[in-house]
């Protein structure tokens, strides 16, 4: 059953597309307990689905000509049809968090750094958490429980229980 957390279906949606993105590009995010519940489930169906689809990629060989005509060969690598289809989806589940520039980073090397990155969230998805909840699926011989909720206590101006969640 799906919590209905105090606010319209437009707004619970909205709010759980932002925990979302900012829960996947931070690793941890304090909410309130309920609204922690709730997004672990929701978390955990993205996480899910970029594992089970992240090594599905095609490969083409394609020949290219460059000014003098000669012919060299280079093979393209992109996304098969479920892990695009589960690239999609998931865009459709989360807000696209742009890259920030470092804090002694040219701007120049900033754009160099992120000029290959379109959607840098959905990126860092599939490259970074992937193939680490896989590995972990393989040890254990089990998926999900990619989230860990602690209980902080109550919050001081309404007394709500407040949690922090995080990627395990």
């Amino acid at each position: 059953m799906e919590r209905k957390l105090g606010v319209t279906a437009k707004q619970r949606v909205a709010l759980l597309k932002n925990q979302a993105s900012a829960l996947l590009w931070y690793g941890k995010i304090e909410t309130t307990e309920a609204r922690a519940k709730e997004l672990a489930s929701y978390v955990s169906k993205i996480i899910t689905l970029a594992v089970n689809t992240y090594t599905d990629t095609a490969e083409t060989e394609l020949v290219v000509k460059d000014e003098k005509g000669k012919e060299t060969k280079k093979i393209l690598v992109k996304d098969g049809v479920k892990k695009l289809n589960a690239r999609r989806k998931i865009m459709s589940m989360v807000d696209d968090i742009q890259e920030v520039k470092g804090f002694k980073e040219s701007k120049a090397d900033f754009k160099k750094r992120t000029k290959a990155i379109k959607y840098p969230l959905i990126e860092k998805l599939f490259d970074e958490y992937a193939p680490k909840y896989a590995t972990r699926k393989e040890e254990k011989g089990q998926g999900g429980g990619y989230t860990r909720i602690y209980k902080l206590g109550l919050r001081k101006g309404d007394a709500a229980q407040v949690a922090i969640i995080e990627l395990v």
